[in-house]
């Protein structure tokens, strides 16, 4: 992706080699689970970064990658699904990113599947 204003600049990222890092795998692998949709990544400044609200400790959050997923197959590109992650909605209360974090991700991923379809 090329589009610098993805996510606003206060969003914490991780490079790539820290994403491997923390995940104790191969560069390539972080590049292969963001083409399996299993993470989304975005340029910010030239770099390819993933978003630090992405992990819980050394694990990708619960539920994201199914997210991911649906909205994919539901049409939505990259971009779009990082927005909506980050869309703050009333009715969760927050983002849909917080309530992954917070294990609301069956609520999450109801509300992805209502809207990729």
């Amino acid at each position: 992706m090329n589009d610098v204003s993805v996510l606003s600049e206060d969003v914490a990222t991780l490079s790539a080699e820290d994403v491997a890092q923390l995940l104790s795998i191969p560069t390539s692998r972080v590049a292969q689970l963001v083409r399996d949709g299993q993470l989304l990544s975005f340029r910010r400044d030239k770099d390819v970064v993933v978003p630090a609200d992405f992990f819980d400790g050394e694990e990708i959050v619960k539920g994201l990658s199914g997210t991911i997923i649906l909205l994919r197959d539901g049409g939505y590109t990259d971009v779009e699904i990082l927005r909506w992650l980050y869309e703050h909605d009333e009715s969760l209360p927050g983002t849909p990113v917080e309530q992954l974090k917070a294990g609301r991700h069956r609520e999450v991923k109801r509300r992805a599947q209502a809207m990729a379809f």
